[in-house]
């Protein structure tokens, strides 16, 4: 295990160098000028070429990329180029926020997604375990944004019993009213990931249900409440640690979306938002955050399963 941290953690430093180079680059080929998208498309010539030079922005493209990180690892992020605000204390800001949305939508899948995955793999090669299989491939294969939709449709316009809006009220700082408002960009992210965390449950459940000491113990009048406690769900911990996993990367990217749809002051939000004003400051610095955060979510992802499953545990590689 400190051999697998050591390695890991070692990787971490060149993977984030490789990507913040992708990110600048990419930067660079946006489409637009940064000084006509601040200034406006009336500016003078001769005011757009004093803004790129008081940015920097007309040196060499490897100069500007030293400047950059080397002041970005200082822990100066500069300053957004439209919002005139510092870059750290605002990404921060907004990344606190998706944090909390993406928190609240994993503490909502793990039971949803662990309690039909059970059901189904308990009732595997029925109508129950068709219906809840189907229902979630569905729902797995259908887009954030159009999930989204059919849910602002139904429960905020129809049947107004939801709000549109992820922000609360003025005033409203209780987190009752918080997560009420942030109920339905959850649950668009939830209905998404469930099927593959499920599906995963369901072929571990079926695999510990027909075992010799499951079948062992219904001999000896275990009860099935009893034999789901002890064996299933004990067992369908390690696939379903590895599935939610993967499901927590992808509701990191799924975010952007569901923030913009239901107008989430989130870190996607931001991000997609610079890159259309060219905020070259606030758009490198999110997108390197977010990749930096990914990584140690994939790295935490891979912990548990290495400490959950003994034989990874024991000696194991990935």
């Amino acid at each position: 295990m400190p051999r697998f941290l050591l390695r890991r953690l070692a990787a971490i430093p060149l993977t984030l160098l490789a990507v913040s180079l992708l990110v600048f680059l990419a930067t660079q080929v946006l489409p637009g000028d940064v000084a006509r998208t601040v200034l406006g498309r009336e500016a003078r010539d001769s005011s757009v070429r004093a803004f790129n030079h008081q940015l920097g922005l007309d040196r060499p493209l490897v100069v500007q990329y030293g400047s950059w990180l080397g002041h970005f690892v200082s822990g100066d992020w500069g300053t957004s180029y439209t919002l005139h605000v510092p870059v750290r204390e605002l990404l921060l800001e907004r990344l606190g926020h998706s944090l909390f949305l993406a928190l609240f939508a994993f503490l909502l899948l793990v039971p949803v997604a662990l309690t039909l995955g059970v059901i189904a793999g308990l009732y595997h090669n029925r109508a129950l375990d068709r219906t809840i299989t189907s229902t979630t491939l569905a729902l797995g294969a259908t887009p954030e944004f159009v999930t989204g939709v059919v849910l602002l449709v139904v429960f905020s316009v129809h049947l107004r019993w939801l709000p549109a809006s992820a922000q609360p009220q003025p005033g409203a700082d209780s987190l009752t009213q918080t997560l009420y408002h942030l109920l339905l960009p959850a649950v668009s992210l939830v209905l998404v990931c469930t099927g593959y965390v499920a599906r995963h449950v369901r072929a571990s459940t079926i695999a510990v249900v027909e075992g010799a000491y499951v079948r062992a113990a219904r001999l000896r009048g275990t009860s099935s409440a009893r034999i789901v406690l002890r064996h299933v769900l004990r067992n369908a911990t390690v696939p379903a640690t590895s599935a939610l996993g993967v499901q927590l990367q992808y509701m990191l990217g799924g975010i952007v979306v569901v923030e913009l749809l239901f107008n989430y002051p989130g870190a996607g939000s931001l991000l997609l938002q610079s890159a259309q004003d060219k905020d070259l400051p606030t758009l490198q610095a999110s997108a390197l955050v977010l990749g930096a955060l990914y990584m140690l979510v994939v790295l935490l992802a891979d912990l548990v399963h290495r400490l959950l499953d003994p034989r990874l545990r024991l000696g194991g590689a990935i």
